[in-house]
């Protein structure tokens, strides 16, 4: 789209009630741009197009390296670009102003339109000097020399009146120990430590939130202790209460990480650094109109002292915390490792405590309690570890009934097959149909094996039919008796199983 079809287009959009925002998010171009275009009447415009063609621009010598990042990185922002200039080339003499009007004309000419991404802000008063510091967390994918991905998590810790930042990543999921060294480093980044600190819902400090009462893994009590600042947890969304600062991890992904190739974690961090000097903490914020390291200069001197180093002997091995998951499973590292059947309760807050060392993984659910679970640590990744004994209930009713009727009935093989049959064919009745076992067992003991046997024989599946087949072996038995009077009273009150044929008598005389 040509510059003039834009600058009329941004005027008509105007005149028919759209905001700024609006008209840069439906055009997908900055909002800046829609600024400067809305300022120009249509003469002043011509005369900004002339002089566009006509006179050299000083970021010609870096035009081809600039369109080839646009056209790789279509997301890209002209902040970006405006970074990577200083970056790679050492490029001071420019505004970003410049930069920007420059990546505009170039994205205009060979038709790169800007993919914009949505994101959300809050309004929030300013606080005074040195009173607060907000952490915040983040994860991504970046591209690695050889092709492939790498997964960084990274810290975010920003001064909540200067906006002065410092941020650091690790190639692993963050444990409550490395979050007290990164904030150890962020204390000596910025000279000193706020009265207040807050942290967006993370289990690296926090077991819970009980009515506002903090309660925080056994590692980070000692350590906020020992520095004794006030926390002040956000709660879950609830972006007023994060928005007391600009999303310092959505500005690091996009600015500093976003496309940059990762070769190892030590330059990575050390770029990180003098990006944060260049462009971090050297840009003019958006809300205060400053440059932040030029306010910390100021509150620098209101900060509290840190007096000495933490000692992190102190801090416990236990001091991860995970959630049990409704399949008796906690996550870490990729995979699922098991915690004994009905660890989860539906009414419970369901936290473990993880303790860590090389090659272990203990799990407890309380600091002080005996570990319910100890896994060796997997080195694969989407794996679930289980150990055979967390999946076998103390003794169930079905259980105890089994057992009762392998003794009851005596041949262990019989019996055995009986049990697997009945378990296959009721897996929801098993009880019901042991019941049955033992009760024809206690009733027709002389017969019950022989029937056990002729069930078998025969591919019957049912209890019940186990039970028919020894009252038609009583009732058989009973037939040569002398004394018949006596046998018609005792079983006067039978009443012979409803079936289409008496398959056992006609097996018993004889039949086929």
């Amino acid at each position: 789209m040509e510059k003039w079809m834009i600058y009329q287009e941004i005027h008509r959009l105007k005149k028919k009630g759209f905001s700024k925002s609006q008209i840069a998010k439906k055009l997908k171009i900055s909002r800046n741009r829609v600024i400067d275009y809305l300022k120009m009447t249509p003469d002043q415009f011509a005369v900004f197009m002339a002089s566009l063609q006509n006179r050299a621009k000083k970021l010609d010598p870096y035009r081809d390296y600039i369109l080839g990042w646009l056209k790789e990185h279509p997301d890209m922002t002209s902040a970006q670009v405006y970074d990577w200039l200083q970056e790679k080339f050492e490029v001071t003499s420019v505004a970003e102003n410049t930069v920007r009007n420059y990546v505009n004309d170039l994205r205009d000419r060979y038709h790169i339109p800007k993919e914009t991404i949505g994101r959300e802000y809050g309004t929030v008063e300013e606080l005074p000097m040195g009173k607060q510091m907000q952490v915040d967390f983040g994860e991504m994918f970046v591209p690695t020399e050889f092709g492939s991905r790498k997964k960084l998590y990274a810290a975010g810790f920003v001064l909540s009146h200067s906006r002065f930042k410092y941020v650091e990543w690790i190639d692993r999921p963050l444990r409550t120990s490395d979050l007290i060294r990164m904030q150890e480093n962020a204390f000596q980044y910025f000279g000193g430590m706020t009265e207040e600190i807050v942290y967006d819902q993370d289990r690296l400090l926090a077991v819970s939130e009980n009515a506002g009462d903090l309660i925080l893994t056994e590692s980070f009590t000692k350590y906020h202790e020992t520095r004794g600042f006030k926390i002040y947890l956000c709660r879950k969304s609830d972006p007023e209460s994060k928005g007391k600062v600009e999303q310092l991890i959505k500005f690091v992904k996009n600015n500093f990480a976003n496309h940059r190739i990762f070769q190892d974690l030590e330059s990575w961090q050390d770029s990180n650094l003098r990006w944060l000097k260049r462009t971090g903490n050297y840009k003019i914020n958006h809300n205060t109109k400053k440059r932040p390291f030029e306010a910390h200069a100021l509150e620098k001197q209101h900060l509290q002292k840190v007096n000495g180093y933490y000692i992190f002997e102190n801090i416990s091995s236990i001091n991860i915390t995970r959630m049990i998951h409704k399949d008796n499973v906690i996550r870490y590292k990729g995979n699922r490792y098991s915690v004994p059947l009905g660890t989860f309760r539906s009414s419970a807050e369901n936290i473990a405590y993880l303790a860590i060392s090389e090659q272990s993984l203990s799990i407890s659910l309380h600091p002080s309690d005996n570990p319910i679970a100890i896994h060796e640590i997997s080195k694969e990744k989407g794996k679930v570890i289980t150990d055979p004994k967390h999946r076998r209930r103390s003794q169930t009713k079905r259980d105890t009934l089994a057992e009762e009727v392998m003794e009851r009935l005596g041949d262990w093989e019989d019996s055995n097959w009986l049990i697997k049959t009945l378990q296959e064919h009721y897996p929801r009745h098993t009880i019901d149909q042991l019941k049955v076992v033992l009760k024809a067992s206690e009733k027709y003991p002389k017969y019950i094996n022989d029937a056990l046997k002729e069930m078998r024989r025969l591919r019957l599946t049912s209890a019940n039919d186990l039970r028919d087949i020894a009252i038609s072996l009583e009732i058989e038995g009973y037939r040569d008796l002398p004394h018949e009077e006596v046998i018609n009273e005792k079983y006067k009150d039978i009443v012979a199983p409803e079936r289409n044929q008496d398959i056992y008598l006609d097996v018993l005389q004889g039949g086929k």
